[in-house]
């Protein structure tokens, strides 16, 4: 089972394997913006990964398409919604701003 540690509150939690990144992040009692409920079409789940980004689902060409209209976006860059967890532990970084609007 992975574990997912979220900045800057440092917080770990359990994780499902399958599960998105923003289902996660929800559950763990921390706070994200997520307009669109997890179609792709707002971008303000936006998150940094800084650890474990080749336990994250690929990317799809939506996530991306949404990722390239996005100010301040990085490699390290994913939209929580998108991004499915796999069997090894991540740590995302919470933005301070709501990235996608």
């Amino acid at each position: 089972m992975p574990s997912v540690t979220i900045l800057p509150s440092g917080k770990t939690v359990e994780a499902l394997a399958g599960a998105s990144l923003l289902e996660t992040i929800l559950g763990a009692g921390e706070k994200i913006s997520h307009t669109c409920d997890g179609n792709v079409e707002c971008g303000t789940c936006h998150v940094f990964v800084h650890e474990g980004r080749k336990a994250l689902s690929k990317m799809q060409r939506s996530e991306n398409a949404k990722l390239d209209s996005i100010v301040g976006v990085g490699s390290k860059s994913r939209l929580a919604c998108q991004a499915l967890l796999g069997g090894e532990n991540v740590t995302v970084e919470l933005l301070g701003f709501s990235s996608g609007r």
